[in-house]
């Protein structure tokens, strides 16, 4: 009996808490975007501006998914294409609600000043990113957590014993 009991291991989810996971996705998606900010300036010097915009958007959200998924909310590998698509759809929203809020801006104030600008800008992506935090922890990578776990973690986490052979 005492073999047996050396042996009984429960087995915990390594994913970060809600706190950890939203220091860890302001770190990594600031971090990506303020590299991504300086990569579109030199790529618009060999072409134009909005091309260089979209090829470093499109490349920075799929690097930002991979680190999301790797570290930002534990899954220990890197995202599927449906993770990407999703990520990328969410990046979408909130770009969306950004121009928005700078087009309800202008309509407000035709000529806002720089600080106004700025305030509202920021503003909205600082709502724009909560939303799409809560949206990849909830409903992106959530899925994840017990599809491909093995069936010991998953009987660990409905509360069963789990008995691991040497």
């Amino acid at each position: 009996m005492s073999a047996l009991s050396d042996k009984t291991l429960v087995e915990t989810s390594s994913a970060p808490g809600p706190v950890a996971s939203f220091v860890r996705f302001v770190v990594f998606g600031g971090g990506v975007g303020v590299l991504s900010s300086f990569a579109v300036v030199m790529l618009a010097v060999v072409m134009p501006w909005g091309v260089s915009n979209a090829v470093v958007t499109a490349l920075s959200t799929l690097l930002c998914t991979e680190l999301h998924a790797r570290y930002t909310f534990g899954k220990k590998r890197g995202a599927g294409w449906r993770e990407h698509w999703q990520s990328a759809g969410s990046a979408g929203v909130a770009y969306l609600m950004t121009s928005l809020a700078m087009f309800v801006l202008h309509l407000v104030q035709s000529s806002p000043g720089v600080v106004t600008a700025q305030v509202v800008y920021l503003g909205a992506s600082g709502l724009a990113g909560a939303g799409r935090f809560v949206v990849l922890r909830l409903f992106v990578f959530a899925g994840r957590r017990d599809r491909g776990a093995a069936p010991s973690v998953q009987a660990a986490r409905a509360g069963a014993p789990v008995l691991l052979a040497a």
